[in-house]
């Protein structure tokens, strides 16, 4: 009878051969198929389509949709999922095409004078549907129709247990695998790809990334030279990128480099370039927080473009003449011999490219020139692009000359970059495809016709492209910061020494409730009062006196035993300064506060998101709070 013909394969994985197959004839009346299977395989079905059928070419007439899935791209006509999600971009089922084609597979009849000439996209429509019912009716490993019966907590253990088998085989992480990796994605406020519209890129240390060494040398160098050239006293210093971490803060007022908590009080601070001890640090800033918002006395370190900066200052020799001279002698030199200073990312224009097909709109927003954004952007990405595209074919919009973090709060004039050497003419609306020098963050969102947190900007950072991009425009937020992959791996490699400290400062903490109760005997039995226990009652005062004599000598002990190695946790990322986003042993440090305040995700470089899909969903993890006693229960229940 004329109809489809499926053909069901079993595979272990799409390239090698086929384990298993079977060819089953479906007719409006009887479906069958006989197979056999092995656990955690590929359910792969080819299917031959009879596009005179009546029973195909009646369900195609039958609808005007070529596919039997949707997708919500406008955001008036979008929900909100539990987290609060937008639910634009999700992918949905037709259930009025699916109910319309089951009729025509179980009706015993079919009305023979229906027109029987149908689209190449219809027939794509009946291909891609009676592909789905094969995979229905064949079942997964013996589960028949696993997604529509069966309470759904089975459902989707056994799903989860097959895609996690999946992937295995397929040699890609589960997510949640992937956020336990230094090349992770990590997220601090939940964030939903399928709903972003736009991505928008910079490109210094996000899109491409320099050789640190390389690059803040020789501004070092520079800077020292136009130093010297003024008369300052810099014969004898050189670089010393160990002096500096991203996240230090310089009090311009004392004239110290500072790392502050979460809250903004000082941990540790260094002056020239020796680092004053937790005493010093305690008189000197023990009633004084770090504000970020006064900007004549605290200045943040937020990127890897602050580090021959932060050396410079802390050698005493000051920040004179450092940007305006060095950035454009040492770009020129750069565009002469960019394989010297960039660290080539092949990945990187993969994952661009995955983002553009499916259907995001790309921009790079950059405060850099266009000769040298088009020199650095045809080294890093071209030669690593298919079927000879290039790097302009990735974005849809290219903002040069940007002046962040202005362009988020300000419009500016815009121009558009007419010739290849960087010619520019006046415009007064940006068009998608455009090239483009200045403007505003407002004239983008006009120009493409989008608002707010249907845009993700990706930066390194911490404020000009993620703190002010938050703040003014609610535009969604991610992070670059290379550090993580070195702070990871620092993490795993101290994970005994941070054992061992958390378990003596327990013992003190142990030790010093009993000292602190017959601490509170010996006070009450001076009073002529009973002691709050019988057994610290009967003590007589030598045994008490000698007991508290004893844990006090202890604890003493301990203290001088937890305190170097307090100072030694972290020296694995950094000597002087610890984690990048630890402040002490548990707190956080202000920089890991601003990147959790303002980046809904953070990562180490942009090609992490290969290991993704421009589709994924990313969701914050459960943060702890001091009251939250059942994860202590947890662990005693779970070690």
């Amino acid at each position: 009878m004329a109809g489809i013909t499926l053909t069901y394969a079993v595979v272990r994985h799409p390239l090698l051969p086929v384990s298993a197959s079977a060819s089953v004839s479906v007719s409006p009346s009887s479906s069958t198929l006989t197979t056999k299977r092995r656990p955690r395989q590929l359910h792969y079905c080819q299917c031959t389509v009879d596009a005179n059928s009546p029973i195909t070419s009646g369900a195609a007439a039958a609808a005007d949709d070529d596919d039997i899935f949707s997708v919500n791209t406008s955001s008036q006509n979008c929900d909100f999922d539990y987290l609060g999600q937008s639910t634009k971009g999700d992918l949905n089922l037709k259930y009025d095409l699916i109910t319309l084609y089951l009729l025509y597979f179980t009706a015993p009849s079919v009305n023979e004078s229906r027109n029987t000439t149908s689209s190449s996209l219809k027939t794509l429509l009946r291909y891609s549907y009676t592909s789905m019912l094969c995979c229905v009716e064949a079942g997964i490993n013996g589960h028949t129709d696993i997604a529509w019966k069966g309470p759904i907590e089975e459902v989707a253990r056994f799903q989860a247990k097959e895609a996690e088998g999946l992937l295995k085989d397929l040699g890609i992480q589960d997510p949640s695998s992937s956020r336990h990796s230094p090349r992770g994605i990590f997220c601090s406020r939940t964030l939903n790809l399928r709903s972003i519209t736009a991505i928008g890129y910079d490109m210094d240390y996000t899109l491409m990334h320099y050789n640190v060494m390389a690059w803040e040398g020789r501004a070092y160098d520079y800077c020292m030279e136009n130093l010297k050239n003024v008369g300052f006293p810099v014969d004898g210093l050189a670089f010393d990128p160990d002096l500096v971490i991203r996240g230090l803060v310089i009090d311009k007022e004392k004239g110290n480099l500072v790392k502050a908590d979460r809250f903004g009080y000082v941990k540790r601070a260094m002056h020239g370039t020796k680092l004053l001890s937790t005493q010093a640090v305690s008189e000197m800033y023990g009633r004084e927080l770090v504000d970020l918002r006064n900007e004549s006395r605290w200045e943040f370190l937020n990127t890897l473009f602050s580090v021959s900066e932060a050396v410079a200052y802390v050698q005493a020799v000051g920040k004179a003449l450092f940007r305006a001279h060095v950035e454009g002698q040492l770009k020129n030199e750069i565009m002469s011999k960019p394989e010297l200073f960039v660290e080539p990312d092949p990945e990187l224009p993969l994952a661009l490219l995955d983002q553009k097909e499916a259907g995001k709109r790309l921009l790079l927003i950059t405060n850099s020139d266009y000769i040298y954004t088009d020199k650095m952007m045809r080294h890093s990405f071209n030669r690593f692009l298919p079927n000879d595209m290039n790097w302009r074919d990735l974005f849809e919009m290219v903002i040069v000359s940007a002046r962040k973090p202005e362009f988020f709060q300000m419009s500016h004039p815009l121009y558009e970059v007419v010739t290849t050497d960087g010619l520019m003419r006046p415009c007064f609306k940006a068009r998608p495809g455009g090239l483009y020098s200045g403007g505003s963050a407002q004239m983008v969102e006009n120009s493409l016709g989008i608002h707010g947190d249907e845009i993700l900007y990706v930066g390194d950072h911490i404020y000009t492209d993620v703190s002010v991009s938050k703040v003014h425009l609610r535009w969604r937020t991610a992070l670059i910061c290379r550090e993580l992959e070195e702070e990871y791996n620092a993490l795993i490699h101290s994970r005994e020494h941070r054992a061992k400290l958390v378990e003596l400062i327990n013992q003190k903490e142990v030790i010093g409730d009993l000292f602190n109760q017959l601490r509170l005997a010996l006070q009450r039995r001076t009073k002529g009062r009973p002691a709050q226990t019988l057994a610290a009652t009967h003590m007589d005062d030598k045994e008490l006196t000698e007991s508290v004599q004893n844990l006090l000598i202890v604890m003493q002990r301990l203290d001088e035993k937890i305190a170097p190695m307090l100072e030694q946790d972290g020296e694995h990322f950094s000597k002087r300064w610890g984690y990048l986003s630890r402040a002490g042993l548990w707190d956080k440090s202000h920089l890991m506060r601003q990147i959790e305040k303002y980046a809904d995700i953070y990562t180490s470089r942009v090609s992490n998101f290969l290991n993704y899909t421009p589709f994924m969903y990313f969701r914050s993890q459960e943060q702890t709070l001091a009251h939250d006693s059942y994860s202590f229960y947890e662990s005693r229940i779970n070690p």
